[in-house]
């Protein structure tokens, strides 16, 4: 393990000019992280299915003085990942920070009782359409001078807890791809970490803990002020994964 970044603060974190795309932008650890790349100077292009959440977060970016482009996109569209892409490119000729944060639960289950339904909209939305995502933003990334790659993981990607059999692949997969493209792109500019925010006070953790009592939860405020160290132009780490609950960067390597 290695010390985390200590440039998490947007008082000391400085993007402005930048350009940072933001995925399940519309509540959650999204929100927030929009919300503090925003406040240190960054323009986000938020994304989620949510208009409502899309709009309140875009008012209190503008309020605090900062600037957002809204992007209502159901991840499975495909096509219009490919689009965002573009459309970014045009108006921007560059992209200086992803964070591939939208993910669905699906369900708390036996395996054997997961209906197919609703194991391939797990695989659709949290591997296929960050897969897509990357794909989409790999080349505005690489023409960055200082190109961020902040991709959401979990903790149970490596615990395999029983029932949680969909949810647990699907990350397990998100991780090994940004851990790949890490290692693709270690002699260029672009830096690409994941995140394990452990358990944050949000919609899917109320989903998959429903007797727990929120309020013993970290609020993701306060787990987004700690995730967007990753978009400093400063960052030297890549192919790691950020262990919020315990502050340090962790290597999972496997012997060759």
């Amino acid at each position: 393990m290695s010390a985390a970044p200590s440039t998490a603060s947007p008082d000391t974190l400085d993007l402005s000019g930048r350009v940072a795309l933001v995925t399940g932008a519309s509540r959650g650890i999204g929100y927030f992280v929009a919300k503090e790349l925003a406040a240190a100077g960054a323009h986000v292009v938020a994304v989620a299915r949510t208009v409502g959440g899309l709009e309140e977060l875009d008012d209190e970016i503008r309020a605090a003085g900062g600037q957002a482009t809204l992007v209502p996109l159901d991840l499975t569209d495909m096509a219009g990942i490919d689009r965002l892409g573009g459309a970014i490119h045009e108006r921007w000729g560059k992209l200086d920070v992803l964070v591939a944060n939208a993910a669905i639960l699906g369900v708390i289950a036996p395996l054997g009782h997961v209906e197919a339904k609703v194991f391939e909209k797990v695989m659709a939305v949290n591997v296929t359409a960050t897969w897509r995502m990357i794909r989409s933003v790999d080349p505005l990334l690489r023409l960055s001078d200082a190109g961020r790659a902040i991709v959401m993981s979990s903790g149970a990607a490596h615990s395999a807890r029983a029932f949680w059999g969909p949810y647990a692949a699907s990350k397990a997969a998100v991780e090994a791809m940004a851990r790949s493209w890490a290692d693709e792109t270690r002699n260029t500019p672009l830096r690409i970490n994941c995140v394990n925010p452990g358990a944050t006070r949000t919609a899917m953790r109320a989903q998959a803990m429903p007797g727990e009592n929120p309020q013993t939860l970290p609020h993701p405020s306060d787990v987004a002020a700690k995730i967007v160290a990753l978009a400093s132009p400063a960052l030297t780490e890549t192919g790691l994964i950020l262990d919020v609950p315990n502050g340090r960067f962790v290597r999972y390597r496997m012997p060759e």
